[in-house]
Parts: C-alpha cells; structure tokens; sequence
C-alpha cells in the first residue's frame, strides 16, 4: 500500500510540474527567467520609468524644468519692478515720451513671453524624445526576450484585459536593459536633446498594438 502512495505521489508531482509555464534559462545573475510563451506583456511606462536610462533622462528634464520655472520666477520680479518704476514716472515726465517706455516696455514683456513659452514648449517635446531614445536604445534587449521566451509579440499590458502575471517581461527588462546599457550616459546619444531614431520601437497605449520591433525583429520560430 506505501508503495502504491508513492508511486501515485510521485506521478502527481510529476504532472504538476509538467503543467508549469516552461522557463528559458536565466542570465546566471539571478534574474526572474523568461517564460516560454507566443506573447509577452510589459509596463512600458515602469519599464522606461524605474530603468537607470529612463530615471536619468527624466532626472535631466526635471532639472532643467525647474531652471525654467526659477528663470520665469526672477524675470517675473524683474518686470514687476520696472513696471513699478515706469508707473511711478507717469506724473514726472511728458506724455509722449511715458507712452514710448510703456511701449518699448510693452514689447519686451512680449518677446520675453514669447521666448520662455518656446522654451516650455520645448521642454515638453523632450520628453517624447526620450522615450523614443530609450527605446531606441532597448530594442536590441527587447529582441533577446523575444527570442529567448520563443515569443512573436510583446503587448502593452495595459490593453491586456486579461493575462497572467508570468508572461509580463517588465522587471526583466529593466534588469537587462540596466545591464546592458546602464543609464546610457556612454551611448553618446542619450540625452534628451538629440534626435529619435526613426525606427525606434514605441509602445501604443492607445490603440492596443503591438510593440514593433522593426525589420530586425527576431523570429520566433528561430
């Protein structure tokens, strides 16, 4: 009767791990290994977000925001004070020369508008840039998943109603692309000031499509 326990124990266990997802082989690093599945899912917001690349792109454009914002701040003060002095100066000196300070004052508030709103809205733009640049940049790492998980698509999680968490790629990415490239400070084009690559894969969180990973996307079937 032990032995009949056993043997049923045994096959038990043995149909259990038969029904787990297959794992491709870690890195040796201690990283979460990818699971062997047709399609992957990732955060990709997390994965540009908590990578070393993505924190020092947006480390860059927060600093720089806040320089702008300090920049605004003091030629807010200046042209208060001056706007004070010509106001101060309109019983003192003939009408027709208050009219042309006010006006000459008038068209640098202007130009100084015009200007720190070219700089804002530039600053906004850079932030699309670094994403295109990271994942510019995370392509080839993102291709490895694909090829080690025998995978052909990598979804946008969050137009995923419903998947299991073992197919998510997120913190495995990171782990790669942080292993990889660091914070990409070598790479010579990462800062948010360059110019995206046009095949650059972007995810589509709009429309649910699916991470394009270009004419060099591996084949799963490889």
């Amino acid at each position: 009767m032990i032995r009949l326990w056993a043997i049923w124990l045994g096959s038990a266990i043995l149909a259990l791990v038969l029904a787990l997802p297959v794992l491709a082989q870690d890195q040796g690093s201690g990283e979460r290994a990818v699971v062997r599945s047709p399609i992957l899912t990732i955060e990709s917001e997390r994965f540009f977000g908590e990578s070393a690349f993505g924190q020092r792109l947006l480390s860059q454009i927060e600093e720089d925001g806040q320089a702008l914002a300090a920049e605004n701040r003091r030629l807010e003060a200046e042209l208060t004070a001056e706007e004070r002095r010509l106001t101060e100066l309109r019983g003192t000196v003939e009408p027709e020369a208050f009219r042309e300070m006010a006006d000459d004052f008038d068209t640098r508030v202007q130009d100084l508008r015009q200007q720190q709103d070219a700089k804002a809205r530039a600053l906004a733009n850079r932030d699309e840039t670094a994403r295109r640049q990271f994942f510019s940049a995370a392509q080839p790492v993102l291709g490895e998943i694909l090829r080690d998980a025998g995978a052909a698509l990598i979804l946008e999680r969050g137009n995923v109603l419903l998947s299991a968490n073992s197919i998510d790629i997120t913190d495995v990415a990171i782990a790669r692309v942080d292993a990889t490239i660091g914070d990409g400070s070598d790479l010579g084009s990462g800062a948010p000031e360059g110019t995206p690559t046009e095949q650059a894969p972007q995810p589509q969180a709009d429309d649910g499509s699916l991470f394009d990973m270009g004419e060099g996307a591996p084949n799963a079937t490889e």
